[in-house]
């Protein structure tokens, strides 16, 4: 009987991707998120309701967020893999700048929404000794200009990540938190307010990760013996790297 997988965040980029790859591999896929037409979308095109079960909510709900999971028929239920994939970033500017509504958006989806779903389902991801992967980011590592709480959610994420792996190891429960770079997707048309420009602006050139190697690494990871755990995995373009640390100079005078 083939493994079910939670996907979160599956109506656009990462999770998208993520849900079409493990059906590929013959996985079961409860695919969430917001938009129902997409989530709807995306059942047609990856066989009908025997092979992905959508489950519309917003994830910064406990309440939605339980009763969504309480729901799942029978043939969904065993969860063996759980993809923390929902998440955003709002704004690129310092944070003095900022609009602390949408700091609370990315803290309640990004660490409330992540921490809320993971403990609803840890009691059946133990019954199948299964895994955790989740969706951090370099700026969980790195720190950048107007990364503020968006970095600060991330860096949550990657801690969070660890201190599971600590509390249910003797359960054989595997967790894995995957750190992307600079990517091509929905997420920064999000982030910018739709700003096409700033999009375009941001990726001529780059050669940027895509969904679908994003994809690729969490298949592998989910296809690795039980015995063997990726306790964190960051990943770039090429193209990107490191810069040289910001200097401010104070102007003559």
């Amino acid at each position: 009987m083939p493994k079910t997988a939670i996907v979160t965040g599956a109506t656009s980029g990462f999770g998208d991707a993520i849900a079409r790859r493990l059906v590929e591999e013959g996985w079961r896929v409860v695919a969430t998120g917001r938009r129902r037409d997409r989530l709807d979308a995306l059942v047609d095109a990856l066989g009908g309701p025997a092979a992905v079960h959508p489950l519309c909510f917003d994830i910064r709900d406990e309440t939605a967020t339980r009763a969504a999971l309480q729901s799942l028929p029978e043939g969904f239920r065993d969860v063996s893999v759980l993809v923390n994939n929902a998440g955003l970033a709002l704004g690129t500017g310092p944070a003095q700048d900022c609009d602390p509504d949408q700091w609370r958006t990315m803290i309640d989806t990004n660490v409330t929404g992540l921490v809320t779903i993971t403990r609803l389902l840890l009691d059946r991801l133990i019954a199948q000794r299964g895994l955790i992967v989740n969706l951090a980011s370099i700026a969980s590592n790195w720190p950048y200009p107007g990364g503020n709480v968006y970095a600060g959610t991330k860096a949550f994420v990657k801690q969070f990540s660890l201190g599971l792996r600590c509390d249910l190891s003797a359960q054989g429960v595997r967790v894995t938190s995957i750190e992307p770079g600079l990517s091509e997707s929905e997420f920064t048309m999000v982030r910018t307010g739709g700003d096409k420009a700033a999009y375009d602006a941001l990726y001529a050139g780059a050669n940027p990760l895509q969904p679908e190697d994003i994809a690729e690494t969490v298949r592998w990871v989910v296809s690795l013996p039980p015995h063997v755990n990726v306790n964190s995995l960051e990943i770039m373009p090429v193209s990107q790297s490191w810069s040289p640390f910001r200097i401010h100079r104070d102007g003559p005078g």
